[in-house]
């Protein structure tokens, strides 16, 4: 296995600092537990046969994921072969991740969100995955969508295998919009790209509902805001990375930062957006006809098909600006660093490949696989309305790479927050300080991986 070059000195005492904690703050207290938890994290003996997976997949994902590690085990002896443990969503997740590969107890196999991985493999935590462990198991890199897996690339090598791509996407309430005269000939909605046009459709539902015509969460809710501005910033010619050089430098591009909050002021000016909303009511007004339009992540799909008598459609954002562009972020498989045995290393991608070859029942969860044999399978294109937002996959653009970023992060909650009271009417020019004076600590510090 490649080695790669030696860490600074400050890296490697903060290493050892954090892999002091693990042993003190975890190995101690589950000693003497069997659960799954205690032998990922404080090393209880297991079958050498058995793999150890991590994932953070609650809800619905979460009984998908269960149904594909049935799926792997059948294949391999029963329950015995495999040991899947899962963790509270967001950085609890990570900071565990982080201790046990710290604590050399990392699982065999982890999930990780794109945007998280990148900061885990900068921290040292992960190992790289060659094309011979791909070829190990018939893999390739032909075999995924191009987009996510030229954005898991770093420093040159593979530090993720994409299971997903789960973009931010435009549910619709097919009865408001066939009274809006919006759906097409096959009761689809019609293509609303360009301003001019999406514009006319907020008015024309919100003359049908007789109030809003678009919904989007802010009220005790910040991922929301954050992948909704992300999406319309860099659909805009110009549009800059929030954050340059691993996280150390702010780079937005104010103007285009200030069309896309002066636009959402607007839209609530007219009535067309909602000034305040929590997530579960933003979204239930949607199903209840209240209004046309919800944005959201495509994993509310099972939300939606859970109400009774809602007829309801699903489509990539529309493109407003110049260039098509979904915020979005992919589940991805992930080798935590560790000594791996060529068998053992063989049975990771192995679990991993038969993972992937499960991807439909997952697709049924909303996300667009990212395994091209599922994606491209005419099981797949039947299945709607999840593959008539597939398009977004090739539209993703990824949160920029930070320690402190991706998905479920600092960086997320802290922008995402003031962006959500940008829309209940706090000025840009307010916010953009907040953010400036609240991101700085986190500008100014070095990854403490």
């Amino acid at each position: 296995m490649p080695i790669r070059p030696a860490t600074p000195a400050t890296r490697l005492s903060r290493r050892g600092f954090l892999a002091a904690g693990a042993a003190a703050a975890t190995v101690l207290p589950l000693a003497a537990c069997s659960s799954p938890i205690a032998a990922g994290l404080a090393g209880s003996a297991l079958s050498p046969e058995t793999l150890v997976f991590w994932n953070l997949f609650g809800g619905g994902d979460g009984a998908r994921m269960q149904t594909m590690e049935a799926g792997y085990a059948k294949q391999h002896g029963g329950s015995s072969s495999l040991q899947a443990t899962t963790f509270a969503w967001g950085n609890p997740y990570y900071s565990k991740l982080t201790l046990a590969t710290v604590g050399n107890k990392p699982p065999d196999v982890a999930i990780s969100h794109l945007t998280r991985a990148k900061p885990l493999w900068d921290g040292d935590l992960l190992d790289p995955i060659t094309s011979d462990d791909l070829a190990s198991v018939g893999l390739s890199a032909s075999d995924f969508n191009q987009k996510a897996w030229a954005a898991q690339k770093t420093d040159g090598k593979n530090v993720a295998i994409p299971l997903d791509t789960h973009p931010f996407v435009l549910f619709y309430n097919v009865d408001i919009c066939q009274k809006a005269g919006l759906l097409d000939g096959d009761g689809k909605l019609k293509d609303l790209s360009g301003m001019d046009a999406f514009e006319s459709a907020l008015a024309a539902v919100s003359k049908v509902t007789g109030g809003g015509a678009l919904n989007v969460a802010n009220v005790s809710e910040t991922a929301t805001p954050w992948r909704f501005f992300w999406t319309l910033y860099n659909q805009i010619n110009g549009a800059t990375p929030f954050l340059s050089d691993g996280g150390a430098k702010l780079t937005v591009n104010e103007d285009a930062y200030n069309e896309v909050t002066s636009r959402t002021q607007k839209w609530v000016k007219q009535g067309w957006l909602n000034k305040g909303l929590d997530y579960a009511t933003a979204q239930t007004l949607m199903f209840t006809g209240k209004v046309g339009f919800f944005m959201q992540g495509e994993w509310e799909i099972s939300t939606a098909q859970s109400v009774k008598g809602l007829k309801f459609g699903m489509a990539p954002v529309p493109q407003l600006y110049d260039k098509p562009a979904t915020q979005a972020d992919s589940h991805t498989f992930v080798l935590p660093r560790k000594d791996r045995t060529p068998e053992q290393r063989k049975q990771a991608m192995l679990f991993i490949k038969q993972m992937l070859e499960q991807s439909m029942t997952w697709a049924e969860g909303g996300h667009v696989p990212a395994y091209m044999p599922t994606f491209d399978s005419t099981a797949y294109k039947k299945l709607t309305p999840q593959s008539n937002y597939a398009a977004a996959a090739e539209t993703a653009v990824f949160d920029d790479a930070a320690w402190y970023g991706g998905s479920g992060s600092t960086f997320e909650n802290t922008v995402g927050a003031q962006l959500a009271l940008v829309q209940q009417g706090t000025s840009p020019a307010t916010a953009l300080k907040a953010i400036k004076d609240q991101l700085s600590t986190y500008l100014n510090t070095p990854s403490p991986l």
